[in-house]
């Protein structure tokens, strides 16, 4: 009853937002001869997605060097993703962590600045449905999403209210409306808070359809879904994530894909893009901001600090009500340095030598290893 309830409420608000909408253009209508002519009518928007935010000891000692002692300054480290992030019409990030509510940091509680610090290099919202969510329960959950609150960060995938839980994550690009759903595989063991099992949203075929459908419903003219899947240093994909990534891109509404983009994190290393039934499914874009990583024989692997920039630019149909199109499927290669601790475009810092050039092959030869070239995925910068 509760999911037949918050659907019949989408409804009304796309209605009511449908007639806002006459409104505005009963006013343009009526508008006084001799005005100048409206701006030409936008039809694209172009969305930027990043990898997993998971800031390890030695980032938040990074920066709070770079604050200079007063506290934490995460823009620095940032400022190398914030070109292609900024000129988005709308960025979204993986936060894989919570923020904490002293000076006792750890791997997996983060400083609240880096809040700050994503919203000032141009993300407008993260997906915060993860395995580290629960780290600090509650509490913990509830903290970080006012963080974001404060800092101008919209979030989907946790929610403090069960109301919150049932509502969707909209954004405006441009001239499209934007929805961001998020799931999880689990949380690392942690429980549910008591009496709270919506705190999270988890992975679910039919839930997340269901979702997707609600979204729409909403008003949302793009449904995307970030998920936190796959397995761990594995640069090709699962065949949980094959399976899924089939199911929800096949699922369908009046002939229209219920989803329209597919983001994936966890695996801490790039993955494959894929074209699946018509719907562009990132597997795995890495870990955009970590430390020193680890991989499953303990060994530093380097892998866990490269990822890749989603972008897609999408155009309106020349019909009402039809799908959205990617016109524009690219990726973006980048690595955080250890040492300067910054991250790295390498689009642009290929002028450091043969080893930043092997790196973005690499990173290239993993994303395009499905074939996604043919489908005209290309190399940005």
């Amino acid at each position: 009853m509760i999911g037949r309830r918050h659907q019949v409420a989408l409804a009304l608000t796309a209605l009511l937002a449908a007639a806002a909408a006459c409104q505005n253009q009963a006013r343009h209508e009526s508008a006084s001869p001799g005005r100048p002519a409206p701006p030409p009518v936008v039809r694209d928007f172009t969305l930027v997605a990043t990898g997993d935010v998971l800031p390890h000891a030695s980032v938040i000692e990074r920066a709070g060097f770079d604050a200079g002692g007063r506290g934490y300054d995460f823009r620095p480290m940032l400022a190398g993703a914030e070109p292609v992030v900024r000129r988005a019409d709308v960025a979204l990030c993986h936060l894989d962590t919570v923020y904490g509510a002293d000076r006792g940091f750890t791997d997996f509680k983060a400083p609240p600045q880096l809040a700050a610090g994503l919203a000032a290099t141009g993300y407008d919202g993260c997906s915060t449905a993860s395995g580290h969510v629960l780290d600090d329960g509650a509490p913990g959950l509830r903290r970080t999403l006012d963080t974001m609150d404060r800092a101008g960060l919209r979030h989907s995938g946790t929610a403090r209210t069960e109301a919150e839980a049932h509502s969707v994550t909209m954004l405006q690009a441009g001239p499209a409306r934007v929805a961001h759903l998020s799931y999880t595989y689990g949380t690392d063991g942690h429980p549910m808070p008591a009496g709270q099992p919506w705190a999270v949203n988890l992975i679910d075929a039919d839930r997340m359809v269901s979702d997707a459908r609600a979204a729409r419903l909403a008003g949302a003219d793009v449904v995307v879904v970030s998920v936190r899947w796959g397995t761990e240093w594995e640069e090709a994909p699962d065949g949980t994530q094959l399976e899924l990534a089939r199911r929800l891109t096949a699922s369908t509404t009046n002939g229209r894909p219920d989803i329209d983009l597919i983001l994936g994190s966890h695996a801490h290393v790039p993955q494959a893009y894929e074209k699946v039934n018509g719907t562009w499914v990132v597997y795995g874009m890495g870990d955009q901001v970590a430390g020193e990583m680890y991989n499953r024989r303990g060994v530093q692997d380097s892998r866990g600090n490269e990822s890749t920039v989603g972008r897609f630019t999408f155009t309106a149909p020349a019909n009402p009500g039809d799908r959205w199109q990617v016109t524009r499927a690219e990726f973006v290669p980048q690595m955080y340095d250890l040492d300067a601790g910054r991250v790295l475009d390498l689009g642009r810092a290929i002028a450091g030598g043969a080893e930043l050039q092997g790196v973005r092959d690499r990173i290239r030869d993993v994303v395009l290893s499905r074939g996604a070239a043919a489908d005209g995925l290309v190399m940005g910068d």
